[in-house]
C-alpha cells in the first residue's frame, strides 16, 4: 500500500497514512487518461455556434430576373448560397458535444490520475481543514506551510463554505468536494491537497 505523510493544517507532520492500493497505487493508464480529458473538454463546449441557411437570411423572395431570354444563368433567389449575402451551405448549428465513456473506463481514469499524483509525490493529505470564517490570508498560510505554492487543487469530504470562499481569490487554486473530484482538475493542478475524510470518501466510492 502506498504510504504518504499526514499533515496538520499548520503544516506540521502528524505521521503517515496508508492509501488504498487499488485506487492510489495502480499503474497509470495514459490512454484512458487521454480519453477522459478529451471527454471532459468536449462536454464543456457550449456548442452555441450557428449560421444562417438560405431560408434564414432576410430577403430574396422575388426572382431576380426572368428564367429565359436574358443570356444570364437562371436564378430563383438572391439569397442562394452562391450569391454574396446569401445563406451558408452546411454551416454549423447549435449542438451538444457531450458524450460519456464507459463507467469502468471513467473509474480507471480517476484511479490513474490519483496514482500519478502519489507517484510524483504531489499529494498532500491533511488531518483536517476548517476555518471559523472565510479568510484568504489563512488559506494562503496553510498552502505556504505545505510548500504548495503553484497550481493547487483543494479537496474536502463535504461542502465547506469557509474553505471554498477562502480559496476563491487565490490564483491557480481551486476547491472541489470529494464527490466533484475529476480527472481534468487533478491533471491540471500540480499539487493535490486532500483531507483525510475526503480520502476515505474517495476510497469508498471507487472501491
Amino acid at each position: 500500500m502506498p504510504k504518504v505523510t499526514l499533515y496538520k493544517q499548520d503544516g506540521s507532520q502528524v505521521g503517515d497514512i496508508e492509501l488504498s492500493d487499488g485506487i492510489f497505487g495502480v499503474e497509470p493508464n495514459e490512454s484512458v487518461l487521454y480519453e477522459a480529458v478529451i471527454m471532459q473538454q468536449a462536454s464543456r463546449r457550449q456548442g452555441t455556434h450557428a449560421t444562417k441557411g438560405r431560408s434564414d437570411v432576410r430577403g430574396g423572395g422575388r426572382k431576380p430576373w426572368r428564367q429565359k431570354g436574358t443570356g444570364r444563368a437562371r436564378h430563383g433567389s438572391t439569397r442562394s448560397p452562391i450569391w454574396v449575402g446569401g445563406g451558408v451551405t452546411f454551416g454549423p448549428t447549435p449542438r451538444s458535444y457531450a458524450y460519456k465513456l464507459p463507467k469502468k473506463q471513467r473509474r480507471l481514469a480517476l484511479k490513474s490520475a490519483l496514482s500519478s499524483k502519489v507517484n510524483d509525490s504531489n499529494i498532500l493529505v491533511l488531518e483536517g481543514l476548517s476555518f471559523d470564517a472565510p479568510k484568504t490570508k489563512e488559506m494562503k498560510a496553510v498552502l505556504a506551510g505545505l510548500s504548495a505554492n503553484k497550481k493547487v487543487l483543494v479537496v474536502t469530504a463535504d461542502v465547506n463554505e469557509a474553505v471554498e470562499l477562502s480559496v476563491r481569490n487565490l490564483p491557480g487554486v481551486k476547491f472541489v468536494t470529494a464527490d466533484g473530484i475529476n480527472v481534468l482538475d487533478i491533471l491540471n493542478h500540480e499539487k493535490l491537497v486532500i483531507t483525510q475524510d475526503a480520502v476515505k470518501h474517495v476510497e469508498e466510492v471507487l472501491a
